[in-house]
């Protein structure tokens, strides 16, 4: 099956849709996730008529996944074992009124992107606690944080698909435990909701990659020893590499393919899986990430639109974004997660005859 894509016109809308819808949270759900209808894929139904959910991240630790809503700035934290989903962060809270990407690291910080208002926000997830924020300071339409990679080394890397730069947060910038809020706005102890500056870690003017018209990078992932990231540039389908000690910028030559459309995307050993125009596609990459090969993509009857993935077990957690809804404003409710098996190597079918239940 070959998902419904996803074209600028509609990412367009979404943002703006994003930006002025602010109703209230949605309340918990819990119970069992439903059955996944003739796929049997998994599905996590999340609360809520006007989710819009965009970024997913999965902790190992605790088998608890997170994932947020672009249109009120929700985070939903589920479990894969119960199906329980409850909420993590009211939408709007912190100045949050979009998440976009996510990732949680090994100590349990999680880390979300926030779109058109510049802002990069760190949440203790023991506690719900915010640990720090920062904020590159540009208006809207001239940024759009979109999503975010750890490297091993503990430092967040964010790309922005409008603006051409790419953020960086230091692991040593951000606190164990939560500063304690001041009333003194901007002052010596000041909470950290308003915001330290996001610092730029590459511009990429005048190197290999050149930002075009429309939105630009998206997805982005770490190499396993954390010392490069493989970047897609979503309207040119294009992938890079980006080597982190030297800043050097190569794009990865995939003999003459593309992923056009790349929005998230997990790297599994070689692995790189690009969600793009409603499906997967896999890529093949090479030791030293430089030369690849695209794969055959894949889809499941679940899939409503998806923009990312994350990974549990041998399973690929899939958010079903609908952003094509906003248009109309008819999404299909419940807005869902879905957990499918990572095919084989050789089929192009995630879930039928696997042997793998997720």
């Amino acid at each position: 099956m070959r998902g419904t894509r996803i074209g600028i016109r509609a990412i367009t809308a979404a943002i703006a849709m994003a930006l002025a819808l602010g109703g209230p949270a949605a309340a918990l759900a819990q119970g069992t996730p439903a059955a996944g209808g003739e796929s049997g894929a998994r599905v996590f139904e999340l609360p809520g008529d006007m989710v819009y959910p965009e970024g997913v991240t999965y902790d190992g630790r605790t088998g608890e996944f997170y994932v947020g809503s672009t249109g009120d700035g929700t985070i939903f934290r589920g479990d894969v074992v119960t199906g329980e989903i409850e909420v993590f962060s009211e939408g709007g809270s912190d100045g949050r009124t979009i998440a976009v990407g996510m990732k949680i690291d090994g100590t349990g910080k999680l880390f979300v992107a926030g779109g058109p208002t510049g802002m990069v926000w760190v949440y203790d997830t023991r506690t719900g606690d915010l640990l720090a924020s920062f904020a590159n300071g540009l208006g809207q339409g001239e940024t759009f944080l979109n999503d975010i990679a750890l490297t091993s080394g503990g430092d967040a890397y964010v790309t922005d698909s409008l603006n051409p730069v790419l953020y960086r947060v230091l692991g040593a910038d951000i606190p164990f435990e939560a500063p304690a809020a001041t009333p003194s706005a901007g002052g010596a102890g000041a909470t950290p909701a308003a915001g330290a500056t996001l610092e730029p870690f590459v511009e990429f003017e005048g190197t290999a990659l050149q930002y075009v018209e429309g939105f630009n990078l998206n997805g982005i992932v770490a190499t396993p020893d954390g010392a490069a990231l493989i970047v897609v540039q979503g309207n040119t389908g294009a992938l890079y590499h980006i080597d982190i000690a030297s800043q050097a910028i190569t794009e990865v030559d995939l003999a003459g393919e593309t992923v056009t459309g790349g929005d998230g995307m997990l790297l599994a050993g070689q692995t790189l899986h690009v969600v793009n125009q409603g499906q997967i596609t896999p890529v093949e990459l090479d030791e030293d990430f430089l030369t690849g090969t695209v794969g055959e993509p894949f889809a499941d009857p679940s899939f409503q639109g998806p923009t990312t993935i994350a990974m549990y077990g041998s399973c690929l957690l899939v958010v079903n974004a609908q952003f094509a809804a906003r248009e109309s404003g008819t999404p299909e409710l419940p807005f869902t997660v879905v957990g499918i098996p990572v095919p084989a190597a050789d089929s192009a079918t995630p879930v039928a005859g696997s042997g793998t239940e997720c």
